[in-house]
């Protein structure tokens, strides 16, 4: 039962683990210094004038036949329809390693037993600011007032890029960010989740953006104690944090952001997040 939980979880999680065939329509996007490519899928929002962009990044499956099935969600999914439905756009890239033509897997983080987490979330910090520097390019899209937003892995990425952002991005949202989780196919057990808490203050050593981190009581990934201790260390080093301890979401809290109803409980969250940030992530 538990391995069938793992399995729908990392499905929901990962944003877009979908078998459909891939689509034609998404945009190839360079990757600098690494000679590969990424896609993305750019869904617009209604209306005339340049749209702020949100730049949204999925999780990873443990296993690598999951990966090479992914492809972004769709512009009807929920959690985009959230943002655009808001007046953002928003580009969903498919980072190195996932969907069909993905290639070598750009994020592994070595053992179990000695991962090293900051240069697997350097990694996917690339991909985003590959997509970021891309997107902010395109017709219709505004140059400043990027938002950057992830989960699970994708979340540990956009931390990541916090601590060395490229221009145009003014914030970042992390819902149940990190690497490592259902070690050994258990939950709430993660790899080296002390390598976990000082990589989030490594990062947290150069982040001056503003950042919302939303964590469940029920994630299984990342429980609330280890969240608190990742959150506890980026603030201590410096790093600018709003934390989001929300209550138990479905089955396990960690599909919140992607899962059937989510955004009615972490959209009024991230709503007054980017209030406060004002015109910048708008």
């Amino acid at each position: 039962m538990r391995l069938l939980l793992l399995i729908a979880l990392l499905v929901a999680g990962c944003a877009s683990a979908q078998t459909a065939p891939a689509d034609p329509g998404l945009l190839v996007i360079e990757v600098p210094g690494t000679g590969r490519a990424i896609a993305a899928r750019l869904c617009r929002p209604e209306g005339a004038g340049p749209a702020p962009l949100a730049v949204i990044n999925h999780g990873s499956p443990v296993n690598a036949a999951a990966r090479a099935a992914m492809r972004p969600q769709p512009c009807t999914a929920e959690a985009v329809r959230w943002f655009l439905d808001r007046g953002f756009a928003v580009l969903l890239p498919l980072r190195r390693g996932y969907g069909a033509a993905g290639g070598e897997w750009a994020e592994a983080y070595g053992r179990c037993a000695t991962p090293d987490y900051a240069a697997g979330g350097r990694q996917t910090a690339r991909d985003i600011a590959a997509a970021v520097g891309h997107g902010r390019r395109l017709p219709g899209i505004r140059s400043d007032g990027v938002l950057v937003v992830g989960q699970s892995a994708g979340g540990w990425g956009a931390l990541a890029l916090a601590a060395n952002p490229p221009e145009g991005v003014v914030a970042v949202v992390n819902m149940a960010g990190g690497r490592g989780g259902w070690a050994g196919g258990q939950p709430n057990q993660v790899c080296g989740a002390d390598r976990l808490v000082a990589a989030a203050g490594g990062f947290g050593r150069s982040a001056r953006l503003p950042t919302l981190w939303v964590y469940t009581a029920n994630d299984s990934f990342f429980g609330p104690e280890l969240a608190q201790r990742m959150r506890r260390a980026f603030a201590d080093a410096g790093g600018r944090v709003e934390f989001a301890a929300l209550p138990a979401f479905g089955a396990d809290g960690h599909s919140l952001f992607f899962g059937r109803g989510g955004s009615a409980v972490w959209g009024p969250v991230v709503t007054d997040f980017l209030r406060r940030q004002g015109d910048r992530a708008r």
